[in-house]
C-alpha cells in the first residue's frame, strides 16, 4: 500500500465542522467525513468570519445593472465590501493549499449554480453564478482541485477530485524537497494517471524531467508544475483508463491464462459501458502485480490514487454524462 502526503483542504466550516448555517444547521457531507482522518482540514465561515452571527438572517447576490452585491434582504445591510476584504485577507495568507471543498449554492462558498436576484424584495432569481467568497477562491487558485459538497456526490467527479488532490499534495511535496530525483520519482510513479489523462502532457513532462539544457531546479519544477495543472484539467475519458490498463495487461500477458486475460477483457466492456466502476478491472491488474511480484508497476499511482477507504460506488447520478 503507497504511503500518502496529507494535503491541505479548505473547507466551508458547515461541513461536517460547525452548526453554523444560517440557521444554526451543520451540513452532513460523507465526503467531508471520509476525508478527514487523510486531509489537513482548514475549516472557514465566511459569513461568520464578517461578523454575522448564528443564526443570522439569510444573504442574497443582487444583480443589478451587471453590479452583484451580497446583501441580507431582510436588514438591507450590504456586506459585499466586509466578504470581498475577508476574501482577500484569508486567501492571500492561507499558505499551502491543495484544494478546496465548498458549500454548494452559498451566495458566499459557492462555485456555481448560486441564485441572483434583482431586488431584495419577492422576485424570481434573474441568473446564476458564484457566491463571492466561492468566485475569490475561483480566480486566486484555478488550477487547484476545487469542488462543493453536492457535485462530489457524482462517483466521476469525486474519483477525478480525489484523484487530483493527493496528486497535487505530493507534488507539493517534491518542490519542498527541490531534488531532481524527486521530481524523477514522481514523474516515474505517475506515469500511468498521467497517460490516462494527457498523454500529450505526458510526453512535454518527460522532456521537462530529462531536461538537457541542464536548468535550475526552480525553474524546472515551476515548468513541470504548469503542464501537471493542464494534465488535470479534465475527466479522463473511459477509452482513456481502457486503453492504461491494457497497456498494463502487456506485461503480464504471457503468464496468464486465457481464461484469466477473458475475464479481464469482459470486466473492461463492463467498465466501457457504465456497468462496474473503474475500481473493478483495476483491482485485478492490482492482484496480478502482487502474484507476480511486479515492482515498477507497485510503485504506479494509477493502480491507488488516493486511500483505499476513500472509494465509494455511491453515485448521485447527476452529471453521469462525462464520457465525453
Amino acid at each position: 500500500m503507497r504511503t500518502f502526503v496529507k494535503p491541505k483542504v479548505v473547507v466551508s466550516k458547515c461541513l461536517e465542522f460547525d452548526a453554523c448555517r444560517w440557521n444554526g444547521a451543520m451540513i452532513s457531507s460523507d465526503v467531508v467525513r471520509l476525508l478527514k482522518p487523510h486531509v489537513d482540514f482548514t475549516p472557514v465561515c465566511p459569513e461568520m468570519e464578517i461578523g454575522l452571527g448564528v443564526p443570522r438572517k439569510p444573504i442574497r447576490i443582487l444583480s443589478v445593472n451587471g453590479e452583484l452585491s451580497l446583501m441580507q434582504h431582510e436588514t438591507e445591510k450590504d456586506v459585499t465590501e466586509d466578504m470581498v476584504s475577508f476574501g482577500d485577507g484569508f486567501l492571500g495568507s492561507v499558505g499551502a493549499v491543495d484544494g478546496f471543498i465548498l458549500k454548494y449554492r452559498s451566495p458566499s462558498c459557492g462555485l456555481k449554480d448560486v441564485m441572483f436576484y434583482p431586488s431584495l424584495g419577492k422576485s424570481r432569481s434573474i441568473g446564476r453564478g458564484c457566491g463571492i467568497f466561492g468566485g475569490a477562491v475561483l480566480e486566486r487558485f484555478p488550477l487547484l482541485p476545487i469542488e462543493d459538497e453536492g457535485r462530489l456526490s457524482n462517483y466521476r467527479i469525486r474519483e477525478h477530485f480525489l484523484t487530483k488532490l493527493f496528486a497535487f499534495a505530493d507534488f507539493r511535496e517534491v518542490k519542498k524537497i527541490r531534488k531532481m530525483k524527486e521530481l524523477v520519482r514522481f514523474q516515474t510513479h505517475n506515469k500511468f494517471m498521467l497517460m490516462a489523462y494527457n498523454q500529450k502532457e505526458l510526453r512535454l513532462m518527460g522532456r521537462i524531467v530529462a531536461n538537457p539544457e541542464k536548468k535550475p531546479i526552480e525553474t524546472v519544477l515551476r515548468e513541470y508544475e504548469q503542464h501537471l495543472s493542464s494534465a488535470f484539467l479534465k475527466i479522463p475519458r473511459y477509452t482513456s483508463h481502457i486503453n492504461v490498463l491494457m497497456h498494463a495487461l502487456g506485461y503480464f500477458s504471457d503468464a496468464l491464462s486465457a481464461k484469466e486475460k477473458a475475464f479481464f477483457l469482459d470486466s473492461l466492456e463492463q467498465y466501457r459501458n457504465e456497468k462496474i466502476p473503474l475500481s473493478v478491472p483495476v483491482n485485478i491488474a492490482q492482484s496480478w502485480i502482487v502474484r507476480f511480484e511486479n515492482e515498477y508497476l507497485s510503485n504506479e499511482t494509477f493502480f491507488e490514487p488516493y486511500p483505499q477507504d476513500l472509494v465509494e460506488i455511491t453515485d448521485s447520478g447527476k452529471g453521469r454524462k462525462l464520457k465525453g
